[in-house]
């Protein structure tokens, strides 16, 4: 009688059914915890700031891994890009598809961005907590002169963020919708009706 395992397959089944149930588990309830939060974005800031602090407090007291701070400062950055940038790219020909409004008389349409709000959450406090961790694993610390790292990072932020600013004046796009134009009861177009008789 010959058995055959597959390649990284353990020898006991009920072992890893076990383990794999447990992951499906965990990620279960973990999404579910990250489904709860959405409509509570000011908490959901609020923890990241926590979190951001705690990395700065801890990197600073070890006064080393200036390369994971580099790494997360490029990787935020490039998620505040994706936040800021328009789901398509309005330089794009008209014939691709629905192009932002360029008028006030034409129809209103939200900003709706490359990166939603959640998860440029998600990913930035991931980041954040993969980088703490970080900061426990000497391999990490790699020996840099951190004023190089900085005025690079400063650099490369101004840079990056003169292009996005330029990329929204050129084609009139604001990154930040807060509705729809509403008008105030009163001003005469908008009254609303009631069921009942005056």
């Amino acid at each position: 009688m010959s058995e055959s395992f597959a390649y990284g397959a353990s020898e006991d089944p009920d072992r890893n059914d076990y383990f794999s149930k447990l992951r499906i588990q965990s990620s279960q309830r973990m999404q579910r915890l990250l489904d709860r939060s959405v409509p509570f974005a000011f908490h959901r800031w609020l923890a990241w700031v926590f979190l951001a602090l705690l990395y700065t407090l801890r990197a600073y007291f070890v006064h080393g891994y200036y390369i994971v701070t580099y790494g997360l400062g490029i990787y935020n950055l490039n998620l505040m890009i994706g936040f800021l940038s328009p789901a398509r790219d309005p330089s794009l020909s008209a014939s691709e598809g629905p192009t932002l409004p360029s008028s006030n008389n034409e129809e209103y349409r939200p900003f709706v961005r490359k990166l939603p709000e959640f998860k440029f959450w998600v990913k930035s406090a991931k980041s954040l907590l993969v980088s703490f961790s970080m900061t426990f694993f000497p391999v990490f610390d790699v020996p840099v002169f951190w004023p190089i790292l900085l005025m690079y990072f400063i650099m490369l932020f101004m840079m990056t963020m003169k292009q996005q600013l330029r990329h929204m004046i050129k084609h009139k796009y604001v990154p930040f919708s807060w509705g729809k134009q509403t008008y105030g009861k009163g001003s005469g177009g908008g009254k609303e009706m009631s069921g009942g008789s005056d």
